[in-house]
């Protein structure tokens, strides 16, 4: 497994090297302590199995940055912003910047660890706190409403209330019973319907309009 940590803090990113040994994988780690450097690394290696960013570094504008580097890594590889801030409004604009998960870097490790798992599976991780509050519409552009879901069938209601949760593909064809190429047509499906171009803000849609309870990592 090849990992780019980008942090612009020495003893974090020594500390999560720590952390990520934790995985039981053979990892090769990149590190950059700015955009520059994290930007540069992407566009000379593109086998990275997921990305650490730090909102917080030099180099240019944290938009900027993150939206730099969806742009130039394959759709296949996550994005996760480990930050400081576990502000709302941050959370939200790195979902809309294509970010796949958020985590605050007062979570402990077992924590980072289980939500990287998530992740690494094709799941989504965004902080408790946040799926537990009511999200404004306007925080997060155009987005799905009542109506919108009244259009889905009650299987992609189900598969949507699992996808709120954060579960990949695999794990929601394995409660629902499901072969999960068909789990993929719902979850297809179900973006179309709540107008999002993502399982991330798929996650926030059904979190704002009450379709699931957060059962994310603890």
């Amino acid at each position: 497994m090849k990992i780019l940590i980008a942090d612009d803090h020495e003893l974090f990113r020594d500390g999560l090297r720590h952390v990520l040994d934790q995985l039981g994988a053979e990892l090769t780690i990149v590190e950059a302590c700015d955009f520059t450097q994290a930007v540069a690394a992407v566009n000379s290696q593109s086998d990275f199995d997921i990305v650490l960013l730090d909102l917080n570094m030099p180099g240019m504008p944290w938009n900027e940055g993150l939206q730099t580097l969806r742009t130039t890594l394959p759709d296949t590889v996550p994005i996760i912003i480990l930050s400081a801030s576990d502000d709302r409004r941050h959370v939200l604009q790195a979902v809309n910047s294509g970010a796949a998960g958020f985590i605050p870097k007062t979570s402990s490790s077992r924590v980072m660890l289980s939500a990287l798992k998530l992740v690494l599976s094709g799941g989504v991780y965004l902080p408790p706190a946040l799926l537990e509050q009511s999200t404004p519409q306007n925080d997060i552009g155009p987005m799905a409403n009542e109506n919108a879901v009244s259009f889905l069938t009650p299987r992609q209601r189900e598969v949507l209330a699992l996808l709120g949760q954060g579960k990949s593909n695999k794990e929601i064809a394995r409660v629902l019973q499901l072969a999960e190429g068909t789990v993929k047509l719902h979850v297809t499906a179900i973006l179309k319907a709540l107008n999002v171009n993502n399982r991330t803000r798929a996650v926030v849609a059904a979190s704002q309009l009450g379709l699931t309870a957060p059962d994310q990592a603890r």
